[in-house]
């Protein structure tokens, strides 16, 4: 509409009756002589209403949600950054908890066999399928490590000394393949070479073909010359399969090894051997056996002094 003065007496007409309308309405109270119009318009425009306000709720709730997602993002952040600092405080106290169960197992092997050892750490491991099980830790030369020294955890062996840096050294562990170390069968003195077989049990030939084996029976090292690269007493494994004898000169055996060479953490160099043979000092506590259980029946006789009949699982007389 163009701004004449014809438009503006209509809009102040308009004004003026709107006004006068709303007088009339509210002195008319329910009784009002517009009540009628008014219900007309709310019947004709209120399904629009809420058809305007369905459509908006959810928008206006969408982004209210969205504002107040910040609020609860930044929260959950925090919460989360919390969660993981937590986390990783239990699981270093947890680490060093194993460490030093680690640690007070070495020391107790050490002492009974009275061992002089230097504490080191697992840095590396060599491949398990590439031509060497090996493992780098962090002592060296430096630290009075030499080559051919005994390297054992609180378990038993684990293996011995190839290559020596300054700072580092190379261990050859006792599952390699190309391993070996003398053992003695435990309370007696059959002895033999046992060979490392990767991930498999440790293969032993005894020097004694008809010597008397059995599942169960335990190793240790035998020792060598001025005890490199083996002293003696460190405990090797248990006996897991015992080949029959063939009449041979030897016997084959394979034993499972102490040591679990696929979780090496916390180990010893052995740079002092013992004053004399622990023999089986060192190996630990056999397991007490579990008694079989004794089962007592108690046969009640009849009335009339007769041993009762004997019947089967059916009830039937045999």
């Amino acid at each position: 509409m163009r701004d004449t003065k014809e438009s503006r007496l209509l809009l102040v007409l308009l004004i003026a009756i709107a006004f006068a309308l709303i007088t009339v309405d509210i002195r008319g109270g329910r009784n009002s002589p517009v009540d009628g119009a008014r219900q007309a318009a709310a019947a004709a425009f209120g399904p629009i209403e809420n058809g305007m306000s369905t459509a908006v709720d959810p928008v206006g709730n969408a982004v209210s949600a969205v504002r107040d997602s910040g609020d609860r993002h930044d929260r959950l952040a925090v919460m989360e950054k919390e969660n993981a600092a937590l986390k990783a405080k239990l699981g270093s106290d947890d680490r060093t908890r194993s460490r030093l169960n680690q640690l007070d197992k070495m020391l107790k092997v050490a002492g009974q066999g009275q061992y002089g050892i230097k504490g080191a750490q697992v840095i590396a491991i060599g491949a398990a399928q590439g031509f060497s099980w090996t493992i780098t830790i962090d002592a060296g030369a430096d630290d009075g490590i030499k080559r051919d020294m005994t390297v054992l955890n609180g378990d038993g062996l684990v293996g011995r000394v190839t290559t020596v840096g300054p700072d580092t050294a190379t261990v050859l562990l006792a599952n390699d393949p190309d391993f070996t170390v003398g053992t003695r069968m435990e309370e007696g003195d059959e002895l033999g070479f046992a060979s490392g077989q990767g991930d498999r049990p440790l293969r032993v030939e005894l020097l004694n073909g008809k010597a008397e084996v059995k599942k169960g029976d335990r190793l240790v090292t035998f020792g060598s010359q001025a005890d490199k690269p083996f002293v003696p007493g460190v405990p090797v494994g248990v006996v897991s399969r015992v080949d029959p004898s063939g009449g041979g000169l030897t016997r084959t055996l394979y034993v499972t090894p102490y040591v679990g060479f696929s979780k090496l953490d916390i180990v010893g160099v052995v740079v002092a051997g013992p004053k004399k043979d622990p023999r089986d000092e060192v190996l630990p506590a056999k397991p007490k056996p579990v008694p079989t259980p004794t089962v007592t029946v108690t046969v009640t006789p009849s009335a009339d002094g007769s041993a009762p009949d004997d019947t089967d699982t059916d009830g039937q007389q045999q």
